[in-house]
C-alpha cells in the first residue's frame, strides 16, 4: 500500500516538471525553416557550464550544411578553448512537416527534433568521453531563431534526470 502512495506522489511531482511544448512558439517570427537556415556555412560560439554556473569549456564551431530533398548533412568542426578539436557529422531526415530525426557517430540511436514557429527542440543521447570513460548523457536542446541569420541554443545535459550542466551556443549564418 505504501509503495502505491509513493508512486502516486512521484507521478504528481514529475507532472509538475512538464515544460513548454515547442508548439507554444507556433506564432513566433521569423519562422525557422531548418533546411534553409542550415544550408551553407554557419559559424557558432558556445560554452559549457556545470550546474553551479562555472564555465568549464568554451568552443567555436564551423558548420558546413547542405540538403538534398528530405535529407541534410551538417558537418561540424569544433575547436575548444583547451586547443582540442572534434568533428561531428549529422545526417538529418525530415520525416514529417516540422519533424526531424538525426544520426551522428557519437549519438546513441536517433535524435529527434520538432520545429514550430521560431523554435526547434532537439533531443538526443550523446556518448561523451570524459577522462577515458564514455558516459551516455541526455541532451535537451532548445534553439530560437532571433533573426534570419542568428539563432540561440540552450541545452540542458542530464543523466538519470539529474542536471549535469548547460550548453549555450550562438549561431550565425554566413551569406552565400
Amino acid at each position: 500500500m505504501m509503495w502505491r502512495l509513493w508512486v502516486v506522489w512521484l507521478g504528481v511531482l514529475l507532472s509538475g516538471c512538464a515544460g513548454v511544448e515547442v508548439s507554444h512558439y507556433a506564432a513566433q517570427q521569423p519562422a525557422l525553416q531548418l533546411e534553409q537556415y542550415f544550408n551553407g556555412r554557419v559559424e557558432a560560439w558556445g560554452m559549457f557550464q556545470k550546474r553551479n554556473g562555472e564555465v568549464v569549456k568554451r568552443f567555436q564551431v564551423q558548420i558546413d550544411a547542405s540538403w538534398q530533398g528530405e535529407r541534410g548533412i551538417l558537418d561540424e568542426s569544433f575547436v575548444y578553448s583547451d586547443g582540442s578539436k572534434q568533428r561531428r557529422v549529422w545526417q538529418l531526415t525530415r520525416v514529417a512537416q516540422g519533424r526531424y530525426v538525426g544520426r551522428a557517430d557519437d549519438v546513441e540511436g536517433d535524435a529527434v527534433g520538432e520545429v514550430s514557429g521560431n523554435a526547434l527542440r532537439w533531443r538526443d543521447v550523446l556518448r561523451l568521453p570524459v577522462d577515458g570513460v564514455e558516459y551516455r548523457v541526455d541532451f535537451d536542446d532548445w534553439m530560437y531563431l532571433i533573426d534570419r541569420e542568428t539563432m540561440v541554443n540552450r541545452s540542458v545535459m542530464s543523466k538519470f534526470g539529474v542536471e549535469l550542466g548547460q550548453v549555450t551556443l550562438f549561431f550565425r549564418r554566413r551569406p552565400a
